[in-house]
C-alpha cells in the first residue's frame, strides 16, 4: 500500500530523511487534533464531556511538543531560528528576521 506524505519516490530517500517525513507527519497530525478538541470544547455544553476532551487535548500537547523537540534536534538551523522565535517577549515579527540572520550563522 503506496503512501502519499513523499513527494520524491521513497525507495530513493535515505532512511533518515523518510524518518524526517514521518516525524512531521505526525506533527500536523497532532496540530490538527489539537485543532479539533480545541473546536470541541467550544461548543460542548457538557462539562464532563468537556473535561474529558481537554485532558486528551493535553496529551496531543505533549506529543507535539515531543514531535517538534525530535525535529529540532535533526536540524541545526532550525533549532536556531526557534530558539530566537519561541518564547520570547516583544514582536513576533521581528524575532522571525532575526531568526533568519541568526540560522545564517549556523553552518
Amino acid at each position: 500500500m503506496p503512501f502519499d506524505q513523499y513527494h520524491e519516490p521513497a525507495n530513493e530517500l535515505p532512511e533518515e530523511t523518510r524518518t524526517f517525513a514521518r516525524m512531521i507527519l505526525s506533527l500536523i497530525e497532532e496540530a490538527q487534533a489539537i485543532d479539533w478538541y480545541e473546536q470541541r470544547m467550544a461548543v460542548e455544553k457538557n462539562k464532563q464531556a468537556k473535561a474529558i476532551m481537554q485532558n486528551a487535548q493535553q496529551e496531543e500537547f505533549k506529543h507535539f511538543g515531543m514531535d517538534l523537540e525530535f525535529l529540532l534536534r535533526q536540524k541545526p538551523k532550525w533549532r536556531v531560528a526557534m530558539q530566537q522565535i519561541l518564547f520570547q517577549d516583544g514582536d513576533i515579527v521581528k524575532h522571525g528576521e532575526e531568526a533568519e540572520d541568526a540560522e545564517d550563522q549556523v553552518g
